[in-house]
């Protein structure tokens, strides 16, 4: 068996009646309800793959969607690590109500160009980006060892999709903010161990549509 794990990291559908919310780690529905968005699957994820979703909903909901296009998922887990980020007070909030929290961010000069705020900042009550690293690369490196030599398909969320690649690919946590991930996109790392130059990760591709 060939020592390549390959981690098709998949982003839910688009949410339904949360798109003016920052939902976060909110328990929302998606909306699958258009087959074409998911006619392009089969093929392009492997069949042979062990599935892992969130938990939550709409990842639940989205790889029901997948499997009901035509992509076999003999086994499927919940991975509770894969969550998306949880903002704490933020959470279910609309983006101008957090204008006053936002404008203290940018007042001690910690203002993101491609997020509300910095990796390292921690909402009230919620996780910061770094944290969201840590358990999104503890939840890699154990799949891939229970796993090694095989497919994994994760539908989660593009926060947790960006730590994934911030992890693997040791970048920079504020940098790897500005990594787009759109809804049903996806992005494959590969881990390949062994010696020589270059760690264990690499990026294949990200934020890439089926078909």
């Amino acid at each position: 068996m060939s020592e390549r794990t390959r981690w098709w990291l998949v982003r839910h559908a688009p949410v339904v009646g949360a798109q003016d919310l920052f939902y976060g780690g909110s328990d929302v529905p998606a909306d699958v309800s258009d087959d074409a968005m998911f006619a392009a699957f089969p093929g392009w994820l492997p069949d042979d793959a062990v599935w892992l979703t969130s938990g939550l909903q709409r990842t639940e909901q989205t790889a029901d969607a997948i499997a009901a296009a035509g992509v076999t998922q003999e086994e499927r887990f919940i991975e509770p690590d894969l969550a998306e980020q949880r903002y704490g007070d933020w959470e279910m909030k609309r983006y101008d109500d957090l204008a006053m929290d936002l404008a203290k961010i940018a007042a001690a000069g910690q203002w993101h160009r491609y997020w509300l705020a910095p990796a390292d900042h921690r909402p009230p009550g919620g996780e910061s980006f770094l944290d969201v690293i840590d358990r999104v690369g503890r939840a890699l490196e154990r799949h891939t060892e229970s796993y090694r030599g095989r497919s994994i398909v994760a539908v989660i969320h593009g926060g947790t999709i960006r730590a994934a690649i911030a992890y693997a690919m040791n970048m920079e946590p504020d940098r790897a903010l500005s990594i787009a991930v759109e809804n049903l996109g996806t992005t494959r790392l590969d881990h390949m161990p062994g010696e020589g130059l270059g760690g264990d990760w690499r990026l294949a591709f990200s934020n890439s549509r089926a078909g």
